[in-house]
C-alpha cells in the first residue's frame, strides 16, 4: 500500500508557486496513491498569526485545493489542529530527535535570521512536527520541493532511530516524490529568490486570486535580461530570470525545458511573455473562478475539513495506539 501525506501552510495568498510546485501535482496523484492532504495550521503558528486571518486563510487554502481538482471523497483533506495525534507524536519525536540534527536545519537559520535567541521553540522543533505529520499515518511517500528535502531526511532519521531504540519496524523510511520543471518557482522580480507570499512586492508573484489582466500584467513586467532566449538549456546557466520564465512555461504546458528552448530559442522576451501569459491565464482562470465560488460557501469548506479530520483520526488512532504500546505508555 502506497500512502502519501503532504501539507501546505495556511498563511494566505496562495500563488503560482504553490500551485505548480505542489497542488497541481497532488491532484495528479489521486489515482496512484492513498492521499492525505493537510492544511498545517500548527506549523503556521510557529510565527505569530492573527487568529481571524488564520481561520480565513485555512478556508482559502482548502478552497484552492478543491478548485484545483482534489476530490475530498477520494482523499482525506483536513486541517492539522483537528487531529491531536500530530501534536502528541511530535512530543514523542522531540524526545527522539537530537539537538545536533535540528541545529543543521537550514530553514530554521533562514527564518530565524540574526535573532535566533528570540525565535520560538516551535520554529526550532518544526521538523519534528513535520515528521509526526508523516509518520502518524505511516505514509510511504511525500511530495516535496527541493527546499524540503532536508526535513524529509530528518524524518527518515527520526523513524530509523525510533525503530532502533525500541527494536521495532513500526515506521517506514519515507520516500520523496520530486516533480519536474517547476518544483521551485522563483520570484518574477528576482530569479534568484523563491516566489513567496512574504515578499513585499505583489508583482513578484502570481496569486491564485489574480484575474486574467493582473496575470498578464505581472508576466509582462517580469524581470528579464537583454539577451534573446537560448535554444540550449545549458545556456540558461547564469540567467536566472530566463530560466524561471522558461521553466514556468514548461510546467504550464507539461513540456521539457529542452522543448521550450527549441521552440523559443532566439526570440526576444516580449514575444515569449505573451505566450506565457496566455498559457497562465488559460490554466489558472477556471481554477480561480471555482476558488472564489467556494470561498463564498464557508460552511461547505468547514464540512469538508470536519469530515477529513474524522477520517484522519480514524486512520491514525490504531497507529498511535501501537506507538503508545511500543514506548510503554499505559492506556485503557
Amino acid at each position: 500500500m502506497k500512502r502519501i501525506f503532504s501539507g501546505v501552510q495556511p498563511t494566505g495568498n496562495l500563488h503560482l508557486g504553490n500551485y505548480l510546485g505542489a497542488i497541481r501535482n497532488w491532484a495528479r496523484l489521486q489515482d496512484e496513491f492513498e492521499c492525505l492532504f493537510c492544511i498545517v495550521d500548527l506549523h503556521a503558528i510557529t510565527q505569530w498569526q492573527d487568529p481571524k486571518e488564520l481561520a480565513a486563510n485555512t478556508r482559502e487554502v482548502t478552497a484552492g485545493l478543491l478548485a484545483a481538482g482534489i476530490d475530498p471523497k477520494r482523499n482525506i483533506i483536513f486541517n492539522q489542529s483537528q487531529v491531536s495525534g500530530h501534536a502528541e507524536l511530535a512530543w514523542i519525536f522531540n524526545c527522539v530527535a537530537r539537538l545536533g540534527w535540528l541545529n543543521r536545519m537550514t530553514q530554521f537559520k533562514e527564518k530565524a535570521g540574526k535573532h535566533r535567541e528570540n525565535a520560538s521553540v516551535g520554529l526550532f522543533a518544526y521538523p519534528n512536527l513535520m515528521a509526526a505529520d508523516i509518520l502518524l499515518y505511516q505514509a510511504t511517500h511525500v511530495p516535496v520541493g527541493e527546499d524540503q528535502k532536508q526535513h524529509l531526511e530528518l524524518t527518515r532519521d527520526i523513524a530509523q532511530k525510533f525503530n532502533n531504540d525500541f527494536e521495532t519496524d513500526l515506521f517506514p523510511l519515507v520516500e520523496p516524490l520530486i516533480f519536474g520543471a517547476a518544483t521551485r518557482v522563483m520570484s518574477l522580480r528576482d530569479g534568484t529568490k523563491k516566489m513567496s507570499k512574504s515578499e513585499a512586492s505583489d508583482n513578484s508573484r502570481i496569486n491564485m486570486t489574480d484575474d486574467a489582466d493582473a496575470i498578464a500584467t505581472k508576466i509582462r513586467k517580469a524581470k528579464t535580461d537583454p539577451d534573446a532566449l537560448p535554444d540550449n538549456p545549458a545556456d540558461l546557466e547564469g540567467r536566472p530570470e530566463a530560466a524561471n520564465l522558461m521553466g514556468l512555461y514548461a510546467a504550464l504546458t507539461d513540456e521539457s525545458i529542452d522543448a521550450v528552448c527549441a521552440r523559443f530559442g532566439g526570440e526576444m522576451f516580449s514575444t515569449f511573455k505573451q505566450q506565457l501569459a496566455d498559457k497562465a491565464v488559460s490554466e489558472l482562470v477556471p481554477i480561480q473562478d471555482e476558488m472564489r465560488r467556494l470561498m463564498g460557501e464557508p460552511a461547505l469548506i468547514d464540512d469538508v475539513l470536519g469530515d477529513g479530520a474524522e477520517r484522519a483520526r480514524d486512520l491514525s488512532r490504531p497507529i498511535l495506539e501501537k506507538i503508545h504500546d511500543v514506548v510503554g505508555f499505559l492506556r485503557p
